[in-house]
């Protein structure tokens, strides 16, 4: 004799995910670009290169993208600089995925000041959540939350404004 057949429970269907925005595409490329830099040496200029022709690559904001390899290629000295006294070890010793999330991060608070620093360091956060390990993404934010006040003094001393009353 066989049991009975158990009747079919379908499962809800899965949340469908956000589609991810123009500037996501291009944050994702300057972290696997600089990832690559890292781990395997590779030149900037070849790297870049190569993201732009990956078939993904057309979904990105080209030109954010450009500023920031530009900006995180030639210029990571400063930002390596800014953050390091908010690590608690020495930059090369920290894993490729989250200095590369952490660049980008500095990055944006210093060089765009059109996007909320509140906005940059979630978009740090989710690419460390995405890419890094387990509570690296805990690990961006504190440092990201530490080096804002120092770019961003004003911005941050402001604080959040309410949605229903932009006057505050």
């Amino acid at each position: 004799m066989t049991a009975p057949e158990a009747p079919s429970v379908a499962a809800p269907p899965a949340p469908k995910a956000k589609p991810k925005s123009a500037r996501r595409w291009a944050r994702e490329f300057a972290l696997q670009g600089l990832y690559e830099f890292y781990v395997a040496g590779h030149d900037p200029v070849s790297i870049r290169l190569g993201a732009e022709k990956q078939d993904d690559f057309k979904r990105a904001d080209k030109e954010f993208f450009r500023e920031m390899w530009r900006g995180l290629s030639e210029d990571w000295e400063p930002l390596v600089a800014l953050v390091q006294p908010h690590i608690d070890r020495p930059f090369a010793q920290v894993s490729p995925i989250e200095r590369s999330v952490i660049l980008i991060g500095a990055w944006e608070l210093k060089n765009r000041l059109d996007i909320p620093y509140r906005v940059a360091i979630n978009e740090s956060v989710e690419l460390a959540k995405s890419f890094g390990g387990t509570d690296g993404h805990k690990w961006v934010n504190g440092v990201l939350d530490k080096v804002a006040p120092l770019l961003r003094a004003d911005e941050v001393a402001a604080g959040p404004r309410s949605r229903s009353n932009p006057a505050k």
